[in-house]
């Protein structure tokens, strides 16, 4: 069939997507997933003595050399409304005497749940391997420029003085933290789900519990201390981490694109041919990985809002609440891996230039550190009569066409106190960093 999602889009998808979380979430993906499950819910049995062995080893067996009919398999969910019946009808089937002891006791929701929360563990570890390749790109960008000095920027307006090693760990803190929410996450999001129809596992009687406990430990999954089938606040969390860090991508984006404005010229995307180029303008090198990063960071945080709806759930099993993470889980992992792909490219070869920087660091003629000024001022004037004095200094420079250097040398009531020297120094703005090569230093420690 003809792709209709973006992320699916033979044009578009391969520029959003992950072709390795493509393959976490594919359709035969989750059929193998869902069958895992069924294998491990006998075998798990099995050692109870609830099913025979035998017939779990006839599941296994049918299990691993069963090729589904995908054409039936599409037909016959549409027709039930969701895959585990036609998937247990055709396993059944190839398990021959075996089948008849597939699937005891479970509920459907038991076995798209434990699958799902077996793709989300695959897929979460292809997000901290992604979010791994971003933090290490940002740590090099940050030692290698701990010390490049360029504008700091508020309200889109020259503020003070910062390093570039400094924004970039800026940008390289919310990642950390994201990585920490990741590892924080799993033992609350991998656990598994059988509970039965209602979510009392009264369909296995008192050994219910301990098929519970045995299936997660095959799985390798958590067992949580109460259903969860109808609280999804689990799946909730997972996607919410999702589009923060698509969040915090997103403003990386953000910045380096207005960066590589050409009236800024600061950094550029890596350069490879053709990419970012018009159609017909030659000259034009697009910020292409920013705006695809952009895209899926409004994107997910759109799913997450959707996630926060499935939260809402009606009794015991919800009346379609659930089919809300159908498309919400798969494609918000889809196009955060994505992102994550885009921002360990962007940021792995961006191009920094230093002297632009340092450029647009001194377009405003000294007046991005009359802070500086004003603060040695004050203890010798008063700080009301230093920010007065300073303030009148910036005024003249800016009427005049002068540095401020040259403004306030010209004053005597800022030049004597201070010296010709010392005043020369504070209106440079290298020299007013603060304490941002230390952050750096304390950011990259941390990490």
């Amino acid at each position: 069939m003809s792709a209709v999602s973006l992320v699916d889009s033979p044009l578009f998808g391969d520029s959003l997507v992950d072709a390795g979380m493509r393959a976490v979430f594919g359709s035969d993906a989750f059929v193998r997933r869902c069958v895992e499950v069924e294998v491990a819910l006998a075998a798990a049995q099995a050692r109870l003595g609830i099913v025979p062995e035998a017939a779990a080893e006839g599941i296994a067996r049918a299990a691993a050399h069963h090729v589904f009919d995908m054409e039936r398999l599409r037909h016959e969910t549409a027709l039930v409304g969701y895959p585990v019946l036609p998937i247990v009808e055709q396993l059944a089937d190839a398990a021959e005497d075996a089948g008849r002891h597939l699937h005891w006791g479970a509920t459907t929701q038991d076995v798209m749940d434990t699958a799902r929360v077996l793709q989300v563990r695959e897929a979460l570890g292809l997000v901290e391997n992604r979010l791994d390749d971003t933090i290490d790109a940002l740590r090099a960008l940050a030692a290698a420029h701990r010390q490049t000095p360029m504008a700091g920027r508020t309200h889109l307006q020259h503020a003070l003085p910062i390093t570039f090693g400094y924004k970039a760990a800026v940008w390289l803190s919310g990642l950390v933290r994201h990585r920490e929410r990741l590892t924080q996450a799993r033992p609350r999001v991998l656990v598994v789900q059988l509970s039965g129809a209602s979510g009392t596992l009264a369909s296995l009687g008192d050994a219910g519990l301990a098929v519970q406990a045995e299936l997660a430990r095959d799985l390798g999954l958590g067992v949580a201390d109460i259903t969860w089938h109808a609280a999804r606040d689990g799946m909730a969390e997972v996607v919410q981490l999702l589009a923060m860090i698509c969040g915090s991508l997103g403003k990386i984006a953000f910045d380096v694109s207005v960066m590589m404005t050409t009236e800024l010229g600061e950094v550029a995307e890596p350069y490879v041919r053709h990419r970012g180029a018009s159609s017909t303008m030659p000259q034009k090198r697009n910020p292409i990985s920013c705006e695809l990063i952009l895209a899926c960071a409004r994107m997910v945080r759109q799913h997450a809002g959707l996630m926060l709806d499935a939260l809402v759930h009606d009794f015991e099993r919800a009346t379609g609440a659930w089919h809300l993470e159908w498309s919400a889980l798969p494609e918000s992992f889809a196009l955060a891996s994505g992102a994550l792909a885009q921002a360990a490219f962007l940021l792995s070869g961006l191009e920094v230039d230093a002297a632009r920087m340092r450029a647009n660091l001194d377009a405003s003629r000294g007046l991005i550190v009359a802070e500086a000024v004003m603060m040695a001022l004050a203890p010798l004037t008063g700080r009301q009569a230093a920010h007065d004095l300073v303030y009148a200094g910036c005024r003249r420079a800016v009427e005049s066409g002068q540095s401020l250097f040259e403004a306030l040398s010209k004053m005597q009531e800022v030049a004597v106190p201070l010296g010709l020297e010392r005043l020369r120094a504070l209106t440079d703005p290298a020299h007013y960093l603060g304490s941002a090569p230390a952050m750096v230093d304390r950011m990259l420690a941390r990490c």
